[in-house]
Order: C-alpha cells, then structure tokens, then sequence
C-alpha cells in the first residue's frame, strides 16, 4: 500500500508539515505501508482562475500533484487552521485537482489532520476541509484529529511530547490505514 501525505500549507516551517513527519514516522516504524510527502509550495500552484485554464491549462504543478494521488492507494492531509476554517491554498488546490478530469481525489481514502499554536488543534478548519473533498467523493475517514500547542508538542525526533496524544495518533493511524486497505 502506498500513501501520499501533504500539508495544506505552504511555510518550509509548517507545523503541519512536521505533523506530516510525525505521521511518516509512524507508518514507517511500524511497517504499516510505504508513505510519501509532497511539499506544495515547490509545485507552484496559482490561485485557481479560469482563464489560466482556458488560456495554459491545468498548471504543470497540479498535473504533477494529481499524478501523485492517481499513484497512491490513499491520503493523509495535515491542515492548518485559519480564521477558523479551511486554509486558501489546500482550499484553491482542491479547486484546481478538480478540474483535471477524472478527478484525482473521487475515491481516494483520506485522513484528515491537523496542527496548531492554539489549544483546539486546528479542529475547526478539520470540519470546513471535510466539505469539498467530500463533494469531489474522497472517502473520508470519519474520525479526526487536531494538535494543539503544536509549537511545543512536536518534537524535533518527529513525536508527540505528549505521550496520551502520540499514543492517539498512532491508533488512529494504524486503524485508518486498516481502513483504507479494505477500500483498495
């Protein structure tokens, strides 16, 4: 089983991509699947506009991202919260996978995560995610998981400080991913 993990941010210090970490970590020591992470922000992803479609097409990052989820077997996406919902460029990224026919994410198992400096995790941009990918037919994984204090809490050898929390996190994914293999 291959799985694709990335994070709905774009910053080389992203708490979501050393959540990202955490999780590879995870699958890695546990022989639970091969897991690979995409960086966004080298893909170059403009904000989604028609006439760029109309006039280049879909932009060759995308194409690129979208090769990567055709390739996979499943998805952990770790997300940031801002303002209290879905973050603009997993937002604009999910616009544009889906005008790439067929739609890369219709199928695809996915886990959703998240990090933040704040004490609910992220929780509430984990609802908003939810929202478009389900649109497009990703088969969500009902159950969710947001980071609080992630600043403090992952560490730099890709853990949880918190043990309970790093305990939940590798139940959740050990369970997801058993999920996901009866899917594919």
């Amino acid at each position: 089983m291959k799985i694709l993990t990335f994070a709905g941010s774009l910053r080389k210090d992203s708490l979501n991509k050393k959540l990202c970490g955490v999780v590879s970590d995870i699958v890695k020591k546990n022989n639970l699947a091969d897991i690979e992470f995409i960086d966004l922000q080298p893909l170059n992803i403009p904000v989604y506009d028609g006439d760029i479609e109309s006039s280049t097409g879909i932009p060759a990052g995308v194409q690129q991202l979208a090769q990567k989820i055709n390739e996979a077997n499943a998805l952990i996406i770790c997300t940031p919260e801002y303002n209290g919902s879905i973050p603009g460029i997993l937002k604009n990224t999910i616009d544009w996978l889906s005008r790439q026919k067929p739609v890369s994410l219709t199928g695809k198992p996915a886990l959703l995560l998240a990090a933040s400096p704040g004490a609910l995790g992220g929780v509430r941009s984990l609802w908003h995610s939810r929202q478009p990918f389900d649109v497009l037919g990703t088969q969500l994984y009902p159950e969710m998981m947001g980071v609080g204090k992630a600043h403090e809490t992952i560490t730099a050898d890709k853990t949880l400080s918190d043990a309970k929390l790093q305990a939940n996190l590798e139940r959740l994914v050990k369970d997801y991913i058993t999920h996901a293999k009866k899917l594919i």
